[in-house]
């Protein structure tokens, strides 16, 4: 599979690697004050390949066979999918600032109008990385059949399996980032699982490199959000009603590590989203978390931004596991809803 994403999108995992280093680079002098290079990046993945083929080896052969398929060097392909964790490896200090802006939601089938648990987010990134979101449909020979959105070259972001098992995550940062495993790894291994609770283990039981918080949602209804720092996992699982995540430490211990105030675009996004979630309490839908995420088109502290200081909204997912329904957009949300694609039945 690794080889076929490889060669198909060759020219574009390396265009896409040349954008996402640059990136890395003005945001590391930018908001840390530190200037960072590719030899350092590219060190640091390096340092990382062992605890990610001893994480999860079929993810990483999968990821080795990108590099091969793409005639690129593995470092290069791992420094493309960790990129968030490596930067902060090297640069951590100054404003703590969203680099990308995601918002994800989670919703308990108690707050539904069906009674199906609900899960979703934006992936906001860099405006001219927009290009480079994809979707992938895998059926590996061993492990389940998966649906993803993604970017080029790069394992799962944000994603259902046959199970119902859907995952996603947003950045945060903490100041004890190492080399180890990068997120992108994580939430891959994440959809090999049957449940949330193993999900939900992989996770915590990860010798992670960066600080994330990742959500998952399963086909039983189960929903469990765990907020970690590079070496220490907060677990909550939600028995009621919704739950918003930015780009900021929720969980005590989490926020000392933060080591600064979070940025005004994600205490307003995580505001506005637990507000507009909250408003339709016991009758939320899949309609209700399109209009959550196309939000504020625009705004500099929007849920879903357009190119507001070089940052976009590139994609976005909505999850209904116990129906096996995942809708990805590519690109900015709509109110009309024109944007979303059935991943499962695209037709």
């Amino acid at each position: 599979m690794g080889e076929a994403h490889g060669e198909l999108l060759r020219d574009e995992i390396h265009a896409f690697y040349d954008l996402r280093v640059a990136n890395a680079i003005r945001q590391a002098l930018r908001y840390g004050g530190r200037e960072v290079t590719e030899d350092q990046l590219l060190g640091v993945a390096r340092s990382s390949l062992e605890h990610a083929r001893a994480f999860d080896p079929r993810g990483t052969a999968e990821l080795e066979g990108i590099a091969r398929g793409a005639n690129l060097p593995v470092e290069r392909v791992l420094a493309l999918n960790g990129l968030t964790d490596y930067r902060d490896v090297l640069c951590w200090s100054g404003e703590l600032e969203a680099f990308g802006g995601c918002t994800a939601a989670v919703v308990h089938g108690s707050a539904t109008r069906s009674g199906h648990a609900l899960g979703g987010q934006t992936w906001d990134l860099a405006t001219d990385n927009m290009p480079h979101v994809i979707g992938v449909h895998r059926r590996p020979d061993e492990g389940p059949e998966t649906w993803s959105l993604t970017t080029t070259g790069c394992l799962t972001l944000i994603g259902m399996n046959e199970h119902g098992v859907s995952v996603g995550t947003t950045n945060v940062r903490t100041t004890d980032a190492r080399p180890g495993v990068m997120y992108l790894s994580i939430l891959h291994r994440m959809l090999d699982c049957s449940d949330a609770e193993e999900a939900a283990r992989v996770v915590e039981g990860a010798h992670r490199s960066g600080a994330h918080f990742y959500w998952v949602v399963d086909g039983a209804g189960r929903v469990i959000t765990v907020e970690c720092s590079a070496r220490r996992a907060h677990r909550e699982e939600l028995t009621s009603g919704s739950y918003v995540h930015t780009n900021h430490c929720l969980i005590a211990a989490n926020v000392e590590e933060q080591g600064v105030a979070p940025s005004s675009s994600s205490t307003s996004r995580l505001d506005r989203g637990s507000e507009l979630l909250n408003a339709d309490h016991g009758s939320l839908t899949l309609r209700s978390m399109e209009l959550l995420f196309a939000d504020g088109v625009g705004d500099l502290n929007g849920i879903c931004r357009d190119d507001t200081d070089g940052i976009s909204t590139n994609g976005a997912v909505i999850v209904e596991p116990e129906s096996r329904t995942i809708r990805a957009c590519h690109g900015l949300p709509t109110e009309a809803g024109d944007t979303w694609v059935d991943l499962v039945n695209p037709g």
